[in-house]
């Protein structure tokens, strides 16, 4: 089941009860939730807003706060977190072109991407409660040299973060990291890689 195909009719508050109840996972629950999230952002409209100015693309600490309770809700609890959640966590990092959350989805995003791109390349990650916690540093998980890290999940990345708007300094600099000195010749690969706007 992708996010598409996930029952439109859910609300948020069905899609949250769904991914903090279900014994199973559905990672792709938690990014039609977290659209609703973006869609909160874009429009200022929606069950994630209260009182926003209309199309006012703010992201506030409640919006990183339905972010981290998605990403950390206990049926997906030992999952890394997906390519479709990692997709809708960078069009809300696009879409919010004000913050005014003190870092917090900043701090988020930056470590739901990496978590993403150490277990699609076979690296061992912790689990999202302990990743993904503003209490957690990053360093303490994200590798710092990955033999064998997949090409593909860094072109992904770079993909996404080239030519947008907001990037995330955190983030080009752990993928840096996660690329490490052991696989240089990947970086050889990425031409355009460091070529992002920061």
């Amino acid at each position: 089941m992708t996010a598409a195909s996930t029952d439109s009719s859910l609300s948020l508050s069905d899609l949250i009860r769904k991914i903090e109840t279900e014994l199973t996972a559905d990672r792709d629950v938690s990014a039609h939730a977290l659209a609703f999230v973006r869609d909160g952002v874009i429009t200022g409209e929606g069950p994630t807003t209260t009182g926003r100015v209309h199309f006012s693309r703010v992201l506030d600490t409640t919006d990183a706060a339905w972010c981290a309770r998605i990403l950390t809700a206990a049926a997906n609890a030992n999952e890394p977190v997906s390519r479709a959640e990692a997709e809708t966590l960078f069009e809300i990092n696009e879409a919010a072109s004000e913050r005014a959350d003190d870092g917090l989805f900043d701090d988020l995003f930056a470590k739901a991407i990496v978590h993403h791109a150490a277990a699609a390349s076979g690296l061992p990650v912790p689990s999202r409660a302990v990743a993904l916690s503003p209490d957690t540093a990053i360093e303490s998980w994200a590798p710092t040299t990955a033999v064998g890290v997949n090409t593909e999940v860094l072109e992904w990345i770079a993909g996404q973060m080239r030519g947008k708007r907001r990037s995330n300094r955190a983030l080009k600099a752990l993928v840096a990291t996660l690329i490490g000195a052991a696989t240089l010749p990947i970086v050889q690969t990425l031409p355009n890689f460091f070529d992002l706007n920061i």
